[in-house]
């Protein structure tokens, strides 16, 4: 019990095992200000790439870009989600699992330039978005004051001193500038309908900071002088997204998290952040993903396992009425709880709320065997036998009942173990907890718990009308 307590520590967490949808979702990001055509083309280049590197596995492709008209899930051009729908898994060439598959996919998107992908999945990608705002397994969320660059910026500031040389008011030079987007100057009206009327400069004085430099401004005299004589014109980095939290500005740091279980990732992420990351006055980080609901489990966990363990042992004491009995059959329970230690290590699955719940049906199902046991060695000491002799003969006599209980138990969970459909990856770590814990149990039933009894006494029972 102590070494697999050991273990139990090793083993890592994580909230449920990834669910395979048999679909795959890449948000790829890009450079801020991409227009829509590139955007289109890039994402189509992206499909064409997909659908030649993998006809086995994919079935269709088909990529979403920017805002929806129903807006729930605000984007820009610059962000595009491609959905992938995969072929079944007996065609795959590429891999076995779909964690197999999406390493080869962002192999093979590696190489594309200006872009960044997060794997995921539909169902999953929503459930993180509605969590925690994010899009991956983990998200850093960073908060302060300051803008976040990313994005080129044209900045034009006027010379006052030069305009006033050249006899130009402020006012004048700004509606110039306000004329590189567009101007409100009327309005049209057709029928009952109405529409702004606009000035702008054409694309071609648009073009550069240079052109823009040159666009002529007339002054009071009539003569003519180029914008960059009375303003100072700059291409700086600005803000490309301003995102916020709680009235505070914010950016995330997503990242998918593969090869390790998700909370001790998490651990390490957090002991990195308080170790090594100094940041200034009014920043500060917070964690958000998929593990949050991780935690909010195993904290529900810390108050129903202890309640069902409580109400197992109240049945046991109800039955045989002695706490010294009930606790030398509630033994099965701890035994039971090192196999489904060792099976989980055995099969490198991390403790997840899917594994819990078997601990907990695991509870329940381990104290049968003793039972079994318990009850024929009460039975043969309420007839007359000496304790040590009542011990050996249900020691014996009772092996192909605890079996029997034990193997049946054990059977109806194999096919849950073994599972590899949709949702299996739900099932097999409950399947393998009971399948585990019922073996050691068992063990426990014929070997500790006839020793229990020698060692601490089998108490024979009193007979009616006896002084």
């Amino acid at each position: 019990m102590a070494l697999a307590a050991g273990l139990a520590v090793r083993l890592g967490s994580e909230f449920v095992p990834r669910l395979g949808e048999q679909a795959v979702v890449i948000n790829t990001v890009r450079v801020a200000g991409i227009s829509l055509d590139e955007s289109v083309r890039y994402g189509t280049q992206l499909e064409r790439r997909l659908l030649e590197r993998f006809p086995d596995e994919v079935e269709h492709v088909w990529t979403r870009t920017g805002t929806a008209e129903v807006a729930t899930d605000p984007m820009g051009l610059e962000v595009s989600d491609v959905f992938i729908t995969l072929t079944p898994r007996e065609r795959w060439t590429r891999g076995e699992t779909q964690d197999e598959l999406v390493q080869a996919m962002a192999a093979e998107l590696e190489g594309m330039p200006g872009m960044r992908s997060v794997f995921t999945q539909p169902i999953e990608m929503r459930v993180n978005e509605m969590v925690a705002a994010v899009r991956a397994d983990v998200g850093i969320k960073l908060f302060g004051d300051d803008f976040l660059t990313g994005q080129a910026m044209l900045v034009i500031e006027v010379d006052r001193q030069a305009a006033g040389r050249h006899g130009l008011p402020v006012g004048e030079i700004l509606e110039v500038i306000e004329s590189l987007g567009t101007r409100k100057v009327g309005e049209v009206v057709e029928g009952q309908r109405r529409f702004d009327l606009v000035l702008r400069l054409n694309d071609d004085a648009r073009g550069s900071a240079e052109r823009i430099g040159r666009v002529l401004i007339t002054t009071a005299s009539g003569a003519q002088s180029p914008l960059s004589r009375v303003a100072r014109i700059d291409v700086v980095e600005g803000p490309s997204t301003i995102q916020r939290e709680w009235a505070k500005r914010r950016v995330i740091v997503q990242a998918n998290v593969r090869g390790r279980d998700l909370g001790s990732f998490v651990g390490d992420v957090r002991r990195t952040l308080h170790k090594d990351v100094n940041l200034p006055d009014g920043y500060y980080t917070t964690l958000g993903g998929q593990f949050e609901n991780l935690e909010r489990a195993q904290r529900r966990l810390l108050v129903v396992v202890p309640i069902s363990l409580l109400l197992v042992f109240s049945l046991l004491y109800l039955t045989y009425g002695r706490a010294v009995d009930a606790i030398r059959v509630f033994t099965g329970v701890p035994f039971g709880t090192v196999g489904g230690v060792v099976a989980l290590w055995i099969r490198d699955m991390p403790f997840s709320i899917s594994a819990g719940v078997g601990f907990i049906a695991l509870s329940g199902i381990a104290v049968l065997g003793d039972m079994v046991l318990v009850s024929r060695v009460m039975h043969l000491l309420e007839r007359g036998r000496a304790p040590s002799e009542a011990i050996r003969e249900a020691a014996e006599t009772r092996l192909r009942p605890v079996l029997m209980t034990a193997t049946v138990a054990a059977f109806g969970f194999v096919p849950m173990a073994l599972a590899t459909g949709v949702g299996a990856e739900v099932q097999r770590p409950l399947a393998t907890v009971v399948i585990g814990g019922v073996l050691t149990s068992t063990v426990a039933t014929l070997f500790v718990l006839p020793v229990l009894y020698a060692t601490f006494g089998a108490r024979r029972p009193e007979r009616e009308g006896s002084a």
